[in-house]
């Protein structure tokens, strides 16, 4: 699941999260799709009846412009529940690729709705996640208006390695990790040029903070990154948990990040 002791959780909210997460993992566990890389999973004006969770893999939402620029506007990483706007749209808005293989759990999202109203615990899940998602899309915002390409890169990559510790795919003081995007899909992420992204890791490697190579991430200097991160989150979010800050009783079932 996601960052519960990253915000301003009410305590007593967190039961009731925690049941819902094992609830929407049940409900979603019996259908199962693999599904390869490079694949759209959904395209962006086309009904999505399904609503789905991440199982293994990433993927992203991508917006493709008229004039054939395109945009990656939110990552989705094991734990995370996606096309939740499917029980209120009729079509979806953008299209969902997978960037690596990857397996996703669905459900018709009319049985997912159906849930959300007879079952407060997946309601309070599936809320969860809009606001994580509407956390997130704001802080990059953010970071886009008014963060480096340095500042982009080290949020990025904070960002992504907190998610995958939450989920297992790493160990939580992992110093590296597996990055299944090309410097082109990195850079339509990140906002920037094929030559501003190259500079940015350029930088990042000069200053002995990161490198990218051969598809992995390699973080040399963790207080560093971090440093260039913190400043553009909000400020909840600023207990970093790559400080190794964790909350009791939320570590045991994978709900920070």
């Amino acid at each position: 699941m996601s960052n519960a002791d990253q915000v301003s959780l009410f305590p007593e909210r967190l039961p009731a999260l925690l049941r819902g997460e094992d609830k929407v993992v049940a409900l979603l566990s019996s259908n199962r799709r693999s599904i390869p890389a490079g694949s759209m999973l959904v395209t962006a004006g086309d009904e999505q009846p399904f609503a789905c969770r991440v199982q293994q893999g990433w993927f992203a939402r991508l917006r493709e412009l008229p004039d054939g620029r395109s945009q990656y506007i939110q990552l989705f990483l094991p734990g995370d529940l996606f096309a939740l706007d499917s029980m209120f749209m009729n079509v979806h808005p953008d299209s969902i690729v997978a960037l690596s293989d990857g397996v996703v759990q669905q459900i018709e999202h009319t049985k997912l709705r159906d849930a959300c109203e007879t079952d407060a615990d997946i309601a309070v899940r599936c809320t969860w996640q809009v606001l994580e998602d509407a956390g997130r899309l704001q802080s990059w915002m953010v970071c886009l208006a008014r963060g480096s390409a340095e500042n982009r890169l080290a949020m990025f990559i904070t960002d992504v390695r907190d998610r995958l510790a939450i989920s297992n795919a790493i160990d939580f003081d992992a110093s590296e990790f597996h990055l299944p995007m090309t410097q082109s899909q990195l850079g339509e992420y990140l906002g920037l040029s094929a030559v501003h992204t190259n500079r940015a890791l350029k930088s990042m490697r000069d200053n002995g903070i990161t490198t990218l190579r051969n598809k992995h991430i390699i973080i040399h200097d963790l207080s560093a990154l971090v440093r260039l991160a913190c400043s553009l989150r909000r400020c909840e979010t600023r207990r970093v948990s790559a400080h190794g800050y964790r909350e009791p009783g939320l570590q045991e079932h994978g709900t920070y990040r």
